[in-house]
């Protein structure tokens, strides 16, 4: 007698949320990844750098007939499959591994596959996990020149004829790009997260995706039933008639829910006693500008500016920059926009340059410190940001400020920037509100310093627990330290919400804090004036604060503030606000801590 057969739990990163079930299909991609080392005669050295121009050449052509015809799905995202173009060129890649092939006298494929380990060795250590997820760009475009080399054929995902869960080791944006909303139900991957482009484009589709799962290709078999919860990260295979019974009463659950969220999603979020909190969206991409309209937002809290930097063989030019803010603002009509200047470090993010490495990027020559040494990149995207500033209601924030002179150095090169851009005769607004990101202790030591600089602050809780704390939080061996529940933590910003009232300077939270629904009694008992998030959240943040009693957050507030412990504090936010949280959030997953 055959065993019975039980279901497998797979638990990956929820990188879109929602709930599918159906009959997997594995993109099968194996033969890639397997490549053989041999060395070229001197004399056939031209023909072996020949063959890798010639799969460059071919990957190019297959992008560009895919960008010609991408689905109006996913049109928004041509821009990440023009990137993706780019960095097939990108000195790190393309240049790299002609000099591997020449100096080695290895064959193509064995070059490249050096010069990958070595490119993602970069990015993986980089301290923003955004930009740390950019190495599965590196991956894919990769991946498309070996298999031109190896001469594997390529899995035709628009050709799908049945309605199906796609399972692959990565989806790169190209593929994901020809999905048929028709016919495929969802994904699950081996490897990506939140912030990587895969999980972007799922997003934006609105298909359940759960990524990171490291060994669904090997676990899951072709038209094997699985269960992809992309709420909690779960891929269910071969599930129990109970299990099979339970996901599909919460997947009927869960849309009725999310139908219910998106009907309030427009109105004001104010609380039972009248308090409004005005509930913006961040953005990474001009095309998530739509997703923002889509979800309610009130306006972009947080625009990140640094996807035009990254992986481009040249700086963006002003045209460049003006024309995606443009596009953004102009989406947003009467809405604020708020654009934060460029936010990394220089060490390999721009290709045409070559930085030494830095041992501790994250405490390096990153943001309004790289700006700063570098004037002429700072200025080329002020004066994009001065200029679009008199198309709309655009707002410019500087990251990173740990000092006060750091804040008006910046200030006195975007007013000198905006009086070159007067005596050039070109449109612009030199009175745009000036903000800086409070997300490094000193800074909000000094806040009371600041103040009468600014107009406003905006909380970036992920940078200023990290530091405060002094905790990486993407180390397994630290990570449960990482709480915004931290009396410090608490404290720092109880102060910072006194130092603004005082001021009478307006206080924002673009970090991850804001969009954790249990953490919304104590923002709204804070008195922040707006706070920001991933623009899914935002009708889920909306009808929490409706159903807030500000005057009761505030009682409560006094009495976090009063422990001495982050689990006291847990425990204390789940026995006043667990219920209700539960009670609005259900389904809609985005509890998770990403950033």
């Amino acid at each position: 007698m055959e065993p019975t057969t039980t279901e497998i739990r797979l638990q990956g990163i929820g990188a879109s949320p929602g709930i599918c079930i159906g009959k997997a299909y594995l993109v099968d991609k194996e033969g890639v990844d397997i490549v053989r080392q041999y060395f070229v005669n001197k004399e056939d050295l031209p023909n072996e750098t020949q063959r890798f121009k010639a799969a460059v050449k071919q990957a190019q052509t297959e992008l560009d007939g895919i960008i010609a015809n991408v689905k109006s799905d996913v049109a928004e995202q041509t821009s990440i499959l023009e990137t993706h173009r780019i960095l097939l060129k990108d000195k790190m890649l393309y240049g790299k591994t002609l000099e591997t092939i020449a100096n080695l006298q290895v064959n193509a494929e064995w070059a490249l596959k050096i010069v990958v380990q070595e490119v993602k060795s970069i990015f993986s250590n980089m301290s923003d996990p955004y930009l740390r997820e950019r190495v599965t760009d590196i991956a894919q475009v990769s991946d498309r020149i070996m298999t031109n080399l190896l001469g594997a054929e390529r899995v035709d995902i628009g050709a799908i004829n049945k309605r199906v869960i796609l399972v692959a080791h990565d989806l790169s944006p190209a593929e994901t790009s020809q999905i048929d909303l028709e016919r495929i139900k969802g994904f699950a991957t081996n490897v990506g997260g939140k912030a990587s482009h895969t999980g972007i484009i799922a997003r934006t589709m609105a298909i359940p995706a759960v990524l990171g799962l490291g060994n669904a290709t090997r676990k899951i078999k072709n038209n094997d039933l699985i269960v992809v919860d992309g709420t909690t990260g779960l891929v269910i295979i071969q599930p129990s008639e109970t299990t099979l019974l339970e996901y599909e009463e919460r997947q009927i659950q869960y849309e009725a829910h999310q139908a219910y969220l998106a009907r309030g999603s427009y109105q004001t979020a104010q609380t039972r006693d009248g308090y409004e909190l005005r509930v913006f969206a961040n953005i990474e991409l001009p095309e998530e500008v739509t997703s923002v309209i889509d979800f309610g937002g009130d306006g972009i809290g947080l625009y990140r500016t640094e996807f035009q930097y990254l992986g481009h063989a040249e700086f963006p030019t002003e045209m460049e920059l003006l024309d995606s803010y443009r596009d953004v603002v102009h989406v947003m009509g009467e809405k604020p926009v708020t654009i934060r200047t460029l936010d990394v470090n220089g060490d390999k993010l721009i290709t045409s340059i070559s930085n030494p490495p830095e041992p501790n990027p994250a405490l390096g020559l990153r943001a309004i410190r790289y700006c700063l040494r570098n004037r002429d990149i700072f200025k080329t995207q002020l004066r994009a940001i001065l200029q679009v500033a008199a198309l709309g209601n655009v707002r410019i924030m500087f990251p990173m400020i740990s000092s006060y002179e750091e804040l008006t150095t910046a200030k006195e090169i975007l007013y000198q920037t905006a009086d070159e851009l007067e005596a050039e005769g070109l449109a612009h607004n030199r009175n745009l509100s000036v903000g800086m990101m409070m997300e490094v202790p000193s800074a909000a030591v000094m806040a009371d310093i600041m103040a009468p600089e600014v107009d406003f602050f905006s909380i970036g809780t992920n940078d200023l627990i990290q530091y405060t704390m002094a905790i990486d939080r993407v180390n397994p061996q630290v990570a449960h330290l990482y709480s915004p529940l931290h009396p410090a933590i608490l404290r720092t910003l109880k102060q910072l919400a006194d130092t603004a009232r005082q001021s009478n300077t307006k206080l924002f939270m673009c970090g991850e804090m804001a969009g954790e629904p249990i953490f919304i009694p104590i923002l709204l008992a804070l008195g922040l004036d707006e706070i920001s998030m991933n623009p899914r959240s935002v009708p889920l943040v909306k009808n929490l604060v409706r159903a807030i009693i500000l005057k009761e957050a505030r009682e409560f507030l006094d009495k976090l503030l009063q422990q001495k412990t982050m689990q006291q504090n847990r425990t204390l936010l789940q026995e006043h606000y667990g219920d209700l949280v539960s009670d609005i959030v259900r389904f809609n997953g985005n509890g998770n801590h990403s950033k």
